[in-house]
């Protein structure tokens, strides 16, 4: 069931997974990705592993608050929001949630809201997993192939968003595993039922390429880290995870061998280990 609650001046959806005295989890998406996109199967997986997970909508996306009134960036304008406004909005969550600290896992935007977390909040942080994310975009940009899926014009209907989200993750997915066409175009349409913005996620990317690195902010991290990365990631390449666990001082890296910028279910049992590990050391 899908929650709205008061954060920050919005209001955030969410969903949970398992018993409310497990262990606190948030997952943070990355741009333009409805909470949906944690896949119930692996919040199922952390679920079984003593995790009381949340799953939610950032703002700009889903059932969360959009800010229409704002219209889409232009050129030269100053960002909506920032990075930094999304972590608060994280924080307000785990207030909304009875949550003093959680642990925190966010994947590609998700894992840069997921280190603005961590450094704005370090008490509210229990320990820190970003997943093919990066503390710099400009320093780790995306290949050209990438870089022109990521600006394609938004499609204008539901059969073109479908279409388009299959040309999008045969750039970007996994090459080393199949591209499962038939999940892709089901998540694809239940995004679409659920909400389309294709302005909200142009001003999420503002927020990114408007937010400050992060490198040297995530030297103050002392929270166990864990950062995973697809070594065939042509979104943030692996150059990103490599530059975060530099960054955050003993933070453990962990690659994968024919990931791109997607989770492959493969993959769930292994991420899901490490991420359990983490949060039960």
């Amino acid at each position: 069931m899908t929650t709205r609650v008061a954060v920050n001046g919005i209001e955030i959806a969410y969903e949970s997974f398992g018993s409310p005295s497990g262990r606190p989890l948030l997952l943070i998406m990355g741009l333009g990705a409805q909470l949906i996109h944690w896949d119930e199967g692996l919040c199922a997986l952390l679920a079984e592993q003593g995790h009381h997970v949340v799953r939610f909508d950032n703002r700009d996306v889903g059932l969360s608050t959009h800010h229409h009134d704002l219209g889409a960036p232009t050129t030269g304008a100053p960002s909506a929001y920032l990075l930094d406004d999304m972590a608060d909005d994280a924080a307000g969550l785990m207030d909304a949630l009875g949550w003093t600290s959680a642990h925190v896992v966010g994947a590609s935007m998700g894992g840069m809201i997921a280190q603005s977390l961590a450094i704005r909040h370090p008490a509210r942080v229990l320990s820190l997993t970003s997943i093919m994310s990066t503390p710099s975009p400009s320093a780790h940009p995306p290949t050209a192939a990438a870089a022109a899926v990521l600006m394609a014009r938004p499609p204008a209907d539901r059969a073109a968003v479908l279409d388009q989200a299959l040309q999008t993750w045969s750039v970007i997915g996994s090459p080393g595993y199949e591209l499962d066409r038939e999940k892709i175009t089901l998540m694809a349409g239940l995004a679409f039922d659920r909400s389309f913005d294709p302005a909200g996620t142009a001003r999420q990317l503002a927020a990114i390429m408007a937010s400050a690195d992060r490198t040297e902010s995530l030297a103050s991290v002392t929270v166990p880290t864990l950062v995973l990365h697809g070594e065939a990631d042509q979104l943030v390449p692996l150059a990103g995870g490599q530059a975060t666990a530099a960054a955050v001082p003993g933070a453990r890296l962990v690659t994968y061998p024919g990931m791109g910028h997607d989770i492959p279910a493969a993959l769930w049992p292994d991420i899901v280990t490490e991420i359990t590990k983490l949060t039960t050391g």
